[in-house]
């Protein structure tokens, strides 16, 4: 078998069989294919596309590259979630919980930030303490015990995904959905749960723009699920504005903390109970998603997801009291009101630049090297439909340096668009995706 034969195949229209996917990924692993000839082979399939085993295969060989993690000494079934990503995105930190309370392990391995703001780590980390450094044994003994452990991705997760990824990134091969699809749900798929709910968001804080991209994209993702054994489901969700008001990294947080305590913003609990249902139905834990629904709400009101996540806190070293006194959590010395330049409906929210917003502050990385400052960030107080009066504050920004302070300012009011007529509220949760439609 020969890289060169594989190219022309795939070049010219051809299906690569199962064997061939094979001999590609385990020979560029190996750096027995050089990167040229793979480059060859990406813009191949970028232009030819890839069918859907061809896809399956290709995700598979990924996922078994390097350590596929070994879950079966944890009792029950596995669920867990994946988002695409997004501006105000902590429904880790309230869903994580809340799926835990009821009893449904919650094995998770999470990354760090890099751009808009930390990742779920980054955000964890705001509790004095916490740790991800878990030994494999500690790791699943904690899930065991309390049902929730979250550690870092080890690097040797899925490689060929990071190798591929790297080459893509560089040759302008990035968005082809086959591609995206593999390289998200063979991560997923090394991570070893039984149930996987993906949270695919659309708008302009996303990576998919259209809500039919992402509909494509979510409708691959559960192909593939479906086609290793897993029970996975995709909620497409709006991401025209950001998730909740919290945007940073102890602000949101806070805002997670709050959530868990039932005073949380609507849409983050709406997305989360729509992301817990479908998790509880494929751990067969409820029969549908709106007896999964009231169960997570029950999980709510009894207050024992808030418990939980102090539970979970605590056993990770960190500092579990500040779930029950949030102002322990770090707090920015500069907190000033952004207000409006003008009256109107808010008609646009343009996302990625609020995203970009808290990147000025210091909430987010530009490299790799960067350090988050963890307590920056912004509290919205006004989103798309509510009525602003010229003057009156747009949200909140909370600072350490006056001369960022300024540039994210003016970076944030400029994210805002207005109109004079009414304009309706976005609906959150746009499409949901299941083996069966």
């Amino acid at each position: 078998m020969r890289m060169y034969d594989l190219i022309i195949k795939k070049r010219n229209h051809g299906t690569l069989s199962d064997e061939e996917i094979k001999f590609i990924i385990q020979g560029y692993t190996k750096e027995e294919i050089p990167d040229y000839q793979m480059s060859a082979m990406m813009m191949a399939i970028y232009f030819q596309g890839l069918n859907e085993q061809e896809t399956l295969a290709l995700t598979m060989e990924m996922a078994h590259s390097g350590d596929i993690l070994d879950l079966s000494s944890i009792e029950g079934l596995k669920a867990d979630k994946h988002s695409t990503g997004g501006v105000g995105d902590k429904t880790s930190l309230v869903l994580g919980p809340m799926i835990a309370s009821l009893g449904i392990p919650i094995a998770k391995m999470s990354g760090r930030g890099l751009g808009h703001t930390g990742g779920t780590i980054d955000k964890l980390e705001s509790f004095e303490g916490f740790h991800t450094s878990l030994t494999t044994k500690q790791f699943i003994d904690n899930v065991n015990k309390i049902k929730l452990a979250i550690v870092g991705q080890t690097a040797n997760l899925a490689p060929a995904d990071k190798k591929l990824y790297a080459l893509r990134d560089v040759t302008a091969t990035v968005d082809n959905i086959s591609l995206i699809a593999s390289s998200i749900m063979s991560k997923k798929l090394a991570a070893g749960a039984d149930t996987i709910v993906l949270d695919v968001k659309t708008g302009s804080g996303a990576f998919m723009k259209t809500q039919e991209e992402a509909f494509v994209l979510a409708e691959e993702m559960v192909k593939i699920g479906q086609g290793a054994g897993k029970n996975t489901f995709a909620i497409i969700s709006d991401m025209n504005q950001p998730l909740g008001n919290a945007v940073g990294n102890a602000v949101e947080v806070k805002e997670a903390i709050a959530a868990l305590d039932g005073r949380g913003p609507q849409d983050l609990l709406e997305l989360c109970l729509t992301l817990g249902s479908y998790m509880l139905v494929g751990t067969q834990k409820a029969s549908t998603p709106e007896i999964g629904r009231k169960m997570l709400e029950n999980s709510i009101e009894n207050k024992s997801a808030l418990h939980k996540f102090a539970e979970f806190i605590k056993a990770q070293g960190g500092n579990e009291k500040a779930v029950f006194e949030p102002e322990l959590l770090p707090k920015a010395t500069i907190i000033e009101d952004i207000y409006s330049p003008k009256a109107g409906y808010v008609r646009e929210i343009t996302t990625d630049e609020v995203g970009v917003a808290s990147l000025i502050l210091g909430g987010g990385r530009e490299t790799k090297e960067s350090k988050i400052d963890l307590s920056v960030g912004f509290k919205i107080k006004k989103k798309v439909g509510d009525f602003v009066q010229k003057g009156e504050s747009l949200a909140e920004i909370h600072a350490n340096d006056l001369r960022k302070l300024a540039d994210a300012k003016e970076r944030f009011i400029n994210a805002y668009n207005f109109s004079e007529e009414q304009i309706s509220t976005p609906t959150l949760i746009k499409k949901i995706v299941t083996k069966e439609r």
